[in-house]
C-alpha cells in the first residue's frame, strides 16, 4: 500500500479551515496515487478543543467539515482518507460523542473506530466529553487489513509500564483479529524525553506482535501545549523506515511493500528541542491569537535574554520590542546588557526609567506607610510599576506582552503579581532555572546573541541594594533538584529528607509552594515542556491545609 503521512498544524476550532487543510493536502499529493492519505486525532477541531465538544453548534459544524470533506473526495475516488474527528455516536447512555479515526473514500464513509482509552491524567481530560469504544475492529482495505487505534489506545503496552492504567489493549486486541498494519493517529504533546519515549513504545509493538506500525502525530502549539509531530513507520522487526520532521508540518509517502532503507534512530537532543518547541509555542500562539508584534521588559538577565531571543527566533527580529525600565537600584551593567542583546538580535529597544513614578508613589503612600519599615511593598511596588508601562505600551500598540518569569520562581512565588507577572503568555515558566542556563548557551552555539554577562552575573531582582535571588532563594541546583523530586515525582518531604536534603530547605520550599498557589492560579498561560508544569495539568486547591 502507498501511504500519504500528513502531518498537519490545525487550528482549534476552525473546523472548516481544518477541513480545507485535509483537502489541500490530499490534493497536493493525488499525483502521487496513493492509496490513503492518513491525519492525525481530531484534526478537524484541532486538539485540545475542550469545551468546545459541549456546545451543540460546533458539532454541527464538525459533522459538516466531514460531509465537505465526503464530497471532496469523489474527485479522487481510488484515494482513501483516514482522519481523526468527533463524532456522535449512537449509545444510549454517556456524552453521546465520540473521539473517532474515520476512513472516507469517494463520498462515502467506509468504517470508523472510536478510541478506546481515553486519558485523564495531567492536561487531558477525554472522559469529559467522549464515551470510549466498546470494540476495536480491524479493516480491509487495499490489501491491507488496517488495526486503527487514536493516541491513548497505543499506551497502554505491559512491557513499557510497571502500572497499566487501563485493562484493556487495543493494539493486542487488533493484532490477534489479523492486524498486517497498525496505525495510530495522534495528537501526542511534547515534553523533554517524549520523541524517545515515543519511538520505543511503537518500536515494542511492531517487534512484539511483528506488524509494521505508522505513527501519524499533529505538530503545532495550542494554548500550553505544544506537538512536535515526529510522525513515524516502523517495519514489523521495530527497524525505522521513515521519519517526519520534528515541530514542522511535513507529509511523505510510504510504500509498505517497499519502505526504503533502514534509516538509523535519531539522536534526540533535549536542549534542543526544547528550544524549538518554545519557538514553536510562540510563533503559534501569537499568531493564532491573532497577534503579529510581542514586547518584553529587558532587565540585562538571562530570563528575559533568553525569552527574547526565542521571540525573535519564532516572530522575526521586526515584531520583537524590548524595553528596560530602570530603577535606583539597577547597575549600569544590566542597562549595558540589555541594549547588548537588543542589538545583537536588532530589536526595537526603548528606555523608560521608574525612578519619577516611584517616587511619586512614595510620595503617596507615605502618610500611610509611616512608622512601618520599607520592606518587600516597596520593592513589589517597582516591579509593578514596571508591569504597569508594559501593559500600557500593550494596550497602546496591540502587542502582546510576554512574561519571563521561570519555573523555579513560579514555584515558590519568586515574582510579583500585578507586576513581572503581568502578560498575555509565559514563554518560559516551565523552565527550571538550570535549563534557562543550556538553553542560552545552545541560542549562543554558533555565534554570541545573549551577552556573555547576563549568563554568568549572579541573578538579581535589583529591587534594593546589592540585591541577589540567593539571598531570599536556596541556590538554584538545589531549588531545582528539590522542586523536581516535590513537582514530578510527587515525593514527600519525609522522603527528600531521607535522600539527604536539608531538612529546612526543604520545609521552605514546601511551604513557599503551598502559598503561592494563589499567584500561579492569576499566572499567566505558560508552555508546557516537561513532564509536570504549572498550569492546565497540575489542580491543587488553594484554601487547604495539608501536611506534604
Amino acid at each position: 500500500m502507498k501511504i500519504i503521512a500528513c502531518q498537519i498544524n490545525p487550528l482549534v476550532g476552525d473546523t472548516a479551515g481544518n477541513a480545507s487543510l485535509v483537502c489541500d493536502n490530499v490534493f497536493r499529493n493525488a499525483s502521487l496515487t496513493p492509496d490513503l492519505v492518513i491525519f492525525p486525532e481530531l484534526c478537524i477541531q484541532g486538539y485540545p478543543p475542550r469545551d468546545l465538544l459541549e456546545q451543540h453548534w460546533f458539532v454541527q459544524n464538525s459533522i459538516e467539515a466531514i460531509e465537505r470533506i465526503c464530497r471532496f473526495s469523489t474527485g479522487f475516488p481510488d484515494i482513501g482518507i483516514l482522519l481523526g474527528t468527533a463524532l456522535p455516536n449512537t449509545v444510549p447512555r454517556g456524552k453521546g460523542l465520540s473521539n473517532s479515526a474515520v476512513l472516507i473514500q469517494n463520498g462515502k464513509i467506509l468504517f470508523h473506530q472510536n478510541k478506546s482509552l481515553l486519558p485523564t491524567y495531567d492536561v487531558f481530560d477525554e472522559q469529559r466529553y467522549f464515551d470510549p469504544a466498546r470494540t476495536v475492529s480491524v479493516y480491509k482495505f487495499k490489501g491491507e487489513t488496517l488495526g486503527i487505534t487514536i493516541c491513548e489506545d497505543a499506551w497502554n503496552d505491559r512491557e513499557m509500564w510497571a502500572r497499566q492504567l487501563y485493562e484493556y489493549d487495543p493494539v493486542e486486541a487488533l493484532a490477534q483479529q489479523g492486524t498486517t498494519l497498525f496505525v495510530n493517529i495522534s495528537a501526542s504533546p511534547f515534553n523533554m524525553g517524549k520523541e524517545k519515549l515515543r519511538f520505543s513504545l511503537i518500536r515494542n509493538h511492531a517487534r512484539k506482535h511483528g506488524i509494521p506500525f505508522l505513527f501519524v502525530n499533529q505538530i503545532g502549539g495550542n494554548d500550553e501545549l505544544i506537538f512536535d509531530g515526529n510522525s513515524m513507520y516502523v517495519d514489523r522487526d521495530g527497524n525505522l523506515r521513515s521519519k517526519l520532521y520534528s515541530f514542522a508540518e511535513d507529509t511523505t509517502l510510504i510504500d509498505t511493500k517497499s519502505p526504503g532503507p533502514v534509516m538509523t534512530v535519531p539522536d534526540f537532543d533535549t536542549v534542543g528541542a526544547v528550544h524549538n518547541a518554545l519557538v514553536l509555542g510562540l510563533g503559534d500562539y501569537v499568531r493564532k491569537c491573532a497577534f503579529t508584534k510581542v514586547l518584553l521588559g529587558l532587565s540585562g538577565g538571562i530570563d528575559s535574554a533568553v525569552t527574547c531571543a526565542l521571540a525573535v527566533k519564532a516572530l522575526g527580529a521586526g515584531n520583537v520590542w524590548g524595553v528596560s525600565m530602570p530603577s535606583r537600584h539597577s547597575s549600569e551593567g544590566s542597562l549595558t546588557d540589555a541594549k547588548k542583546l537588543a542589538d545583537n538580535l536588532g530589536i526595537l529597544y526603548k528606555v523608560i526609567p521608574i525612578e519619577k513614578p516611584f517616587e511619586a508613589y512614595l510620595e503617596t503612600l507615605q502618610p500611610h506607610f509611616e512608622c512601618v519599615m520599607p520592606g518587600i511593598a516597596e520593592e513589589n511596588l517597582q516591579a509593578r510599576i514596571r508591569g504597569t508601562l508594559l501593559m500600557a505600551l500593550s494596550n497602546k500598540f496591540g502587542h502582546l506582552l510576554l512574561t519571563t518569569g521561570n519555573k523555579s520562581e513560579l514555584a515558590v512565588g519568586y515574582s510579583t503579581l500585578y507586576g513581572d507577572m503581568n502578560g498575555g503568555l509565559s514563554v518560559i515558566s516551565d523552565l527550571p532555572k538550570d535549563m534557562v542556563y543550556k538553553l542560552a548557551h545552545h541560542i549562543n552555539r554558533e555565534k554570541v546573541i545573549i551577552p556573555e554577562a547576563s549568563i554568568t552575573k549572579a541573578p538579581s531582582a535589583e529591587l534594593r541594594p546589592n540585591q541577589k535571588d540567593q539571598d531570599t532563594l536556596p541556590p538554584y541546583p538545589v531549588l531545582d533538584a528539590i522542586l523536581e523530586k516535590l513537582i514530578a515525582e510527587g515525593k514527600s518531604s519525609r522522603e527528600l529528607i531521607e535522600e539527604g536534603f536539608d531538612k529546612t530547605t526543604v520545609a521552605w520550599i514546601v511551604k513557599a509552594i503551598i502559598n503561592s498557589e494563589y499567584k500561579r492560579r492569576q499566572a499567566a498561560p505558560g508552555l508546557k515542556v516537561t513532564l509536570k508544569a504549572f498550569g492546565i495539568g497540575r489542580r491543587f486547591p488553594m484554601a487547604a491545609k495539608y501536611n506534604w
